[in-house]
Order: structure tokens, then sequence, then C-alpha cells
């Protein structure tokens, strides 16, 4: 059973900088594609960024501003997040396959990213 651990939240002025982990473990296998979506209050859970190998995809909102890399080595994916905005206040939850395209999605318990403008 894969257990996905989201970390590095926090509170941060606007134009400031956080990096979120992602860790995965339990399974053997690393991270065949991995993601990150986000929640901000009253809202529905958006697409932030996702990874595939060979494909590095980013919401319109966080273009030039996000990247998403992982460390194989590490089993872990990250999401760097530049020049923060007050909108950009959300929970964040990753998200990964480990393995195989046939993996299951599992998804981490969520970090919580506040922006103060």
């Amino acid at each position: 059973q894969v257990q996905l651990v989201d970390s590095g939240g926090g509170l941060v002025q606007a134009g400031g900088s956080l990096r979120l982990s992602c860790a995965a473990s339990g399974r053997a296998g690393v991270m065949y594609d991995m993601g990150w979506y986000r929640q901000a209050p009253g809202k529905e859970r958006e697409f932030v960024a996702s990874d595939n190998w060979s494909t590095t995809t980013y919401a319109d909102s966080v273009k030039g501003r996000f990247t998403i890399s992982r460390d194989n080595a590490k089993n872990t994916g990250y999401l760097q997040m530049n020049s923060l905005k007050p909108e950009d206040t959300a929970v964040y939850y990753c998200h990964a396959r480990i393995g195989s395209v046939l993996s299951p999605v599992s998804w981490g318990q969520g970090t919580q990213v506040t922006v103060s403008s």
C-alpha cells in the first residue's frame, strides 16, 4: 500500500517562495507519474501541475512561477513555488502512481499554503 506524505506548506508573504515535497513509501518502484492539485476554501479542487516523465504540464495560473520536479532516488516529488500570490492560498495535495501506469493513484493528506498580502 502506497503512502504519500505532503509537506512544506506554511505562511508566506506575497512574492515569497515555498517548496512542497511529496514523499512516497510502502510500494516497490519509482513514481510513474505525479502531480499537484489544490483546493481553496469554498472552491473545487483544481489542477496545478503534473509530471509524467516526458511531459510537465502547468495550470495557466501558475506557469512561469511554479516548477514541478522529482528525485527518483528518494522517490519524492517537489513543487517549487515562487512569486506567490494571495490567490495561491489553498491546501495542496500531491498524487502519484508508483511503479507503472496500471498502478492505482494515491493521494497525499494535503499541506496548507497561506500567502498574505
